[in-house]
């Protein structure tokens, strides 16, 4: 497998199984969570999702397990493909694999050195390379910020804008080349995760294609279905928490009326589950991840 699940017995937990239940692995990755799934079934079945073709060569020898290799935005059409609605509970483990990021030739992780690529999909057009040497300098800064969340996000476009005169940024080392300047002393590590976050999230649509996939999961589950999603950074868990609160990506809820709440999923975790010490000690990734789970009324 590719990497540890990230809690593990929380999100097994949370999705209460039924025996013959019906569930969906929107994030198959190393196939930990759907294993897991497995295990617990006596019957039904498990669908499991994952855009990237490398994902497919960890399918588990298990009648009950479909691969769909393509991103769980799709989720409802190909669920009605395959004749599974509705669907008993959901699981989402959001960001990228330890895998994905351990590939230097990836161009995911701000450690090695490796083409300026960040795509989940390869047979996306658009990769990290595009959009460095391609996107404008007010283009790049709105990015930088919006999904990187970083202040000096205009000084960061402008270093990219000056050196790609001279060539193009190709790799990832000769983007942090470019970019140590305005990295803050003895935080360069965490600056630089922020850059390459705005990149791949620009690079794969993740923020949108995870609103299309909380409005859908919400739709295919059955009353009392649980949907369990893990997130790795705010932008991420702001928009699962305001869904599953209110049914909507701003948190304001709406009333009928009479003054009942028009929301769709109860939750059943107030506050985030977050990993313990020994887990984060075992597998670093855990760090910043944040469990919530709700129940669809």
């Amino acid at each position: 497998m590719f990497h540890n699940s990230v809690l593990l017995h929380e999100c097994i937990e949370g999705l209460a199984i039924k025996p013959d239940g019906i569930y969906v692995d929107a994030t198959f990755g190393g196939g930990g969570h759907s294993a897991e799934i497995l295990r617990v079934l006596k019957g039904g079945k498990v669908l499991a999702f994952d855009q990237d073709e490398d994902a497919m060569k960890n399918k588990i020898g298990d009648d009950r397990l479909i691969m769909i290799n393509n991103n769980f935005r799709y989720l409802r059409n190909f669920l009605k493909l395959y004749k599974a609605l509705p669907v008993d509970g959901i699981l989402a483990d959001l960001g990228i694999s330890s895998y994905q990021i351990d590939s230097p030739d990836r161009g995911f992780s701000t450690r090695f050195d490796g083409a300026l690529d960040m795509r989940m999909n390869q047979a996306r057009k658009l990769s990290a390379r595009e959009v460095v040497n391609g996107y404008d300098e007010e283009k790049l800064s709105a990015l930088l910020y919006q999904y990187g969340e970083i202040k000096n996000a205009a000084k960061i476009a402008k270093l990219i804008a000056t050196a790609r005169k001279l060539k193009q940024i190709q790799t990832t080392a000769e983007l942090k080349e470019v970019l140590m300047p305005a990295a803050e002393r003895g935080k360069e590590n965490k600056f630089f995760a922020r850059v390459f976050q705005a990149l791949r999230i620009e690079v794969n649509q993740e923020l949108d294609a995870l609103k299309e996939f909380l409005i859908q999961a919400c739709e295919v589950l059955r009353q009392n279905g649980r949907l369990v999603v893990i997130s790795y950074h705010s932008l991420e868990d702001k928009l699962v928490k305001n869904y599953l609160r209110s049914g909507n990506f701003y948190g304001l809820i709406e009333k009928d009326f009479y003054g009942n709440p028009l929301v769709g999923m109860r939750l059943i975790n107030k506050r985030p589950i977050v990993p313990g010490d020994e887990e984060i000690r075992l597998n670093s990734r855990a760090r910043s991840a944040r469990l919530r789970i709700a129940e669809k009324i």
